[in-house]
């Protein structure tokens, strides 16, 4: 359980009115606590993210062309994943997070102390500046992460080279990773917060998010409502980038924005591939 000190026993109110996640953060202190305070909290908000947001994404899927209005947008409506692919990726992350994840939580309840839960709610600015860092942090890490493990080898073939099992990336294919990638994920995922002094709640929220990214990018369609397309200047890279990841191996190696691969020059767009079609 986390340590939460001084919790009043009265129903608790905002001091600050400024503040407004102030009520939000009282209602989970006294009516969830249990919940929130858990270690396991943070996991399952993860997966739980994971399932509802792939869910649609592979209905468009499995409706196909019986659904023009997304299938016009599919980036590569020639490689269709099957319901047999969908339950296999869906089922290795099941197999990872109960038989890796959970027991590494459980093993880190008995290492780590549990760390101090604030009574007030971070600012809602403060939810935005440290879910920004969060981010742009994360995206760091992964894309030298990712970067050296397709230059290496044998990092590729024994860690990262079950993702790429698939062209065509779909949305279950999202947690289609190997243990060692999975759980260097969630250690970036856990610590950054704690490097950064975040508050739990910015950690929830961008958690959420940054599953919620995770799989767009992961769909397979440049649809026009997607967040690469409302981010203006293409800051981020989303399905069209990650796609084209899978196309071509040694591209596109940022997992969200596209700022690290512009300037290494490792970045490819859907149009630069069609140009080079055109030209041969």
């Amino acid at each position: 359980m986390l340590n939460i000190s001084d919790l009043p026993t009265h129903p608790l109110t905002s001091t600050r009115w400024e503040c407004l996640l102030q009520p939000l953060w009282d209602y989970l202190l006294l009516h969830h606590l249990p919940l929130i305070s858990s270690p396991f909290f943070p996991v399952l908000l993860a997966f739980c993210s994971y399932f509802f947001f792939s869910l649609p994404f592979a209905v468009m899927d499995l409706l196909g062309k019986r659904a023009p209005l997304f299938h016009q947008y599919k980036i590569q409506p020639q490689r269709q994943p099957t319901l047999g692919m969908m339950a296999r990726s869906l089922l290795t992350a099941l197999f990872n997070h109960i038989f890796f994840v959970l027991p590494s939580v459980m093993v880190s309840m008995f290492i780590f102390p549990p760390p101090a839960i604030p009574q007030e709610a971070p600012a809602l600015h403060n939810v935005f500046i440290d879910g920004l860092a969060l981010l742009l942090l994360f995206d760091t890490q992964y894309y030298i992460w990712h970067f050296i493990h397709h230059k290496h080898k044998q990092l590729y073939r024994f860690i990262h080279a079950i993702h790429h099992e698939y062209t065509a990336p779909f949305s279950w294919s999202t947690q289609h990773l190997s243990i060692p990638e999975l759980i260097t994920v969630g250690l970036w995922s856990n610590q950054d917060p704690v490097l950064l002094k975040c508050h739990p709640l910015t950690m929830w929220c961008v958690t959420v998010l940054s599953i919620w990214m995770s799989v767009e990018d992961h769909i397979g369609y440049d649809l026009p409502w997607s967040l690469n397309r409302l981010v203006p200047f293409g800051l981020l890279g989303g399905a069209p980038a990650h796609d084209m990841h899978h196309q071509r191996p040694s591209s596109n190696y940022a997992p969200f924005f596209s700022h690290w691969d512009r300037i290494f020059g490792t970045a490819v767009s859907l149009r630069d591939k069609k140009d080079v079609r055109l030209a041969t």
